[in-house]
């Protein structure tokens, strides 16, 4: 795999079962026959990522060692939709991939991506983590769990529950602008309506135990320092911490936490999901190589990698979780509430945090 990296920082290595996971994968994973037969073998594509490269590289070459196609890598840290549109036809980009539906969204709303056609992606992906126009696909998903004091004796929790005045002073998150965190708020509009939306934020404002502010690690580490006994953050980091060096603070940031899988309040909702998906650029090179490419990261094995590599949730059901998680979390009921119409209320969200004054 060639990089053509902008802006790149340096993502952790999978090491213990990831590693191993990664040098058999390279060995054994096989590639749909539909994808290899698309796939001209020695041929190439181009995929533009704002995941750093280091995260999906174990995947990428094994596609390349089962079809001999070459993919070469640009990371586009910010502006992939301003890049893509500029270069316009001439774009090399075949494959465009990045994080956060909404992101997706705005790539086929500027005009800069293609349907899939793709019967694998179809039979392996959900409908409801896929845009209903098939112009992209989920790839993975990352819950937005809560993080708990180990102490804390829980059951069931509802999101909505964050606003009970019990929890005065307990809770802690990120930036309510946060991505992560407005992609919440919209699934919360979806399910409840803008107006006990907006009694919800307020609710939860007022139970913060610090302003908004750092990132999901930062939630369990103040849960540890006694700042807060809950937190929004997303379920990958619960990985991450618990897989770093024995001793350092990040290790037991993980090691002092314990994790709740908290609900929709309407009737049969699960748990919120975000995801990392793809999209099939507009004027793409090798269309054919990218559906390819497509095929192969939803299929089963790939999946595997997926989460092994990333601690991310497979979209493909059936696939195994990464033993961290399994022993930490455990399996998700993910909200089936499409991701397209939790997208289609990101500016009502944003305009609703701000109205709020979330983050002051």
């Amino acid at each position: 795999m060639r990089s053509l990296t902008t802006s790149f920082r340096p993502a952790r290595r999978p090491t213990g079962t990831a590693a191993a996971l990664t040098g058999l994968a390279l060995a054994t994973v096989m590639v749909p026959a539909v994808a290899q037969a698309e796939a001209r073998p020695g041929g190439e594509l181009t995929l533009y990522t704002t995941r750093e490269v280091a995260l999906v590289q174990p995947l990428l070459s094994a596609f390349t060692a089962r079809t001999g196609t070459q993919v070469n890598t640009v990371f586009v840290k910010d502006g992939l939709l301003e890049r893509v549109k500029a270069e316009g036809a001439r774009s090399p980009a075949d494959l465009l991939m990045t994080v956060d539906v909404g992101n997706l969204v705005d790539l086929v709303e500027g005009g800069v991506t293609q349907p899939l056609k793709s019967a694998e992606v179809e039979a392996a992906v959900p409908a409801h983590l896929r845009g209903a126009d098939g112009q992209w696909t989920a790839l993975s998903m990352r819950a937005r769990v809560l993080y708990a004091d180990q102490a804390l004796k829980a059951g069931p929790i509802r999101y909505e529950d964050l606003a009970d005045p019990k929890w005065k002073g307990k809770v802690c998150t990120r930036s309510g602008q946060h991505p992560y965190n407005t992609a919440l708020v919209a699934a919360m509009i979806a399910h409840d309506g803008e107006a006990r939306t907006e009694q919800w934020l307020r609710g939860l404002k007022a139970n913060l135990g610090r302003k908004p502010t750092g990132g999901d690690r930062d939630v369990a580490r103040d849960i540890l320092g006694g700042i807060c006994d809950v937190g929004l953050a997303n379920s990958y980091y619960v990985g991450q911490m618990k897989s770093s060096k024995p001793g350092s603070d990040a290790r037991k940031w993980g090691d002092g936490i314990q994790v709740l899988k908290p609900t929709f309040a309407a009737k049969g909702a699960g748990t919120h999901v975000n995801i990392s998906g793809a999209a099939v650029a507009r004027h793409a090179p090798n269309p054919a190589a990218a559906r390819a490419l497509l095929a192969f990261l939803v299929s089963e094995p790939a999946q595997q990698l997926y989460a092994q590599t990333n601690y991310e949730y497979p979209v493909r059901a059936g696939v195994a979780l990464d033993p961290l998680i399994q022993s930490a979390i455990g399996p998700v009921k993910a909200d089936t509430l499409p991701l397209t119409e939790i997208a289609r209320h990101r500016k009502q969200a944003s305009l609703l945090i701000d109205k709020v004054a979330f983050d002051q």
